[in-house]
């Protein structure tokens, strides 16, 4: 029977009929993995590695470490959360379509291990790299204002083994990196591992210092918007922002101090807020603190559910910047969009920690940051104005596609499956991403 591409073949009878064999050389696993391996390619990622990570000649492993990073992160691409299971790479012929050679899990994990601190700020190089010729590609923001939203997470563990986890503010045994992100895209523009017992503010002067000092090498030129919950309520932090002319909008801590001033804001001058949902009413008023704008949004029951809390519960940011106050407050409320990434974050790579040793486990969470831009790139860059897409929603329909490799008179090609339903999208984004020049 000769099909026309429309119809449908019939299958097996009885599913108990279908016999199973792994014996597939040909066979692609993720042959969206084309698309991210091309981009990569472009950006020029693997040479950037190799210049800039210089491990101990004499520890196992130091030998390439750019193939073994981008063995890591199509890995993780993949959605191997595990050293061991890098090892889906190696299956059938998905190593042929990704621009290297596919390291071992076993060598994975030793390259990993000779990790020192310094070794990890040189893989920070490596995205700091890899932002600014991504942006230099058409990811950027432009000239435009240039929104981060900084925050920390625990990122759980389940071994005692693991050096340098500990128990933090919410209990749980993990670390406690620290991330700022791109508002609109979701890309992570710098990322650090610390300890699980790190006071959610430790470094951050410094972490600011590097992320804004990125960014400008990316070339961004345009205003800068920092977004932070209270706690990263930091006094000097804010004044030195101010200095720099970087607008900010910081959450505060409902401290005695707060309450008095919030307590001195007439009662005229709060403001209803028109769009609140049935069931509840806030209001929103600001006041001065230390030569910063400290706005007040407050809110409580009322109708039957009002006995359950009748009383106001009170939310606080500073800013230093000079929009109408209903617009400030709304737009640090869509600070919480940064949960959306850390939940992407942790939904790949950064579900574990899989070594015992911390710097390892800081390579790994760099890596990890990456591995995320690199498939936020490509969307990006190939349907600039397609909604940012999650992270498993890439792996459905742009990764995780079956295909078969032929070649015919010295000609590759990848048989993807009839009737996919993002074809478009994926043939889009490949194209696009292949008429970039190569980035030296």
């Amino acid at each position: 029977m000769v099909h026309d591409g429309t119809d449908v073949p019939e299958g097996p009878a009885n599913l108990d009929s279908v016999r199973v064999v792994f014996d597939e050389q040909r066979l692609v696993s993720n042959a969206g993995l084309l698309v991210t391996a091309t981009l990569a390619d472009r950006l020029g990622i693997e040479e950037v590695v190799n210049e800039s990570v210089w491990l101990d000649p004499r520890a196992p492993g130091a030998a390439l470490p750019g193939r073994k990073v981008m063995s890591l992160v199509h890995g993780m691409l993949a959605g191997a959360d595990s050293i061991d299971e890098m090892n889906v790479l190696r299956a059938g012929s998905t190593g042929l379509i990704l621009g290297h050679r596919v390291m071992a899990p076993s060598t994975l994990g030793t390259f990993l291990r000779a990790f020192t601190f310094g070794h990890v700020r040189q893989l920070d190089r490596v995205l700091d790299q890899a932002l600014c010729r991504a942006w230099q590609a058409g990811a950027g923001p432009g000239d435009g204002p240039l929104v981060i939203d900084i925050d920390s997470f625990v990122g759980e563990v389940y071994g005692y083994q693991k050096q340098g986890a500990s128990f933090g503010y919410t209990k749980k045994l993990g670390y406690h990196p620290l991330a700022a992100v791109r508002a609109d895209t979701g890309e992570v523009l710098h990322i650090r591992n610390r300890k699980g017992k790190a006071n959610t503010q430790r470094g951050i002067a410094r972490f600011v210092d590097e992320l804004i000092a990125r960014v400008g090498r990316a070339g961004h030129t345009g205003k800068i918007i920092i977004r932070a919950d209270s706690g990263f309520e930091n006094h000097k932090l804010m004044g030195e922002l101010n200095k720099r002319g970087i607008e900010f909008s910081i959450g505060v801590k409902l401290s005695k101090t707060i309450r008095a001033l919030i307590e001195q804001i007439p009662d005229t001058d709060w403001a209803t807020v028109a769009d609140y949902p049935e069931g509840g009413e806030a209001q929103i008023a600001e006041t001065q603190l230390k030569g910063f704008r400290l706005i007040v949004r407050r809110t409580r029951l009322i109708g039957a559910q009002a006995e359950l809390f009748p009383d106001w519960r009170y939310h606080c940011f500073a800013t230093n910047r000079t929009i109408p106050t209903l617009v400030a407050d709304t737009d640090h409320r869509d600070h919480a969009t940064v949960e959306l990434v850390i939940r992407d974050l942790v939904d790949q790579a950064l579900t574990h920690f899989p070594s015992g040793r911390m710097n390892a486990n800081s390579a790994w969470t760099v890596i990890a940051a990456l591995a995320h831009n690199l498939g936020r790139w490509a969307t990006q860059i190939g349907l600039p104005n397609h909604p940012a897409q999650t992270a498993r929603s890439r792996r459905r329909q742009l990764l995780d596609v079956p295909a078969r490799l032929t070649r015919t008179s010295r000609q590759w090609t990848l048989r993807m499956p009839a009737r996919w339903p993002w074809q478009q999208q994926f043939t889009t984004i490949l194209d696009a991403i292949r008429t970039l020049p190569a980035l030296a």
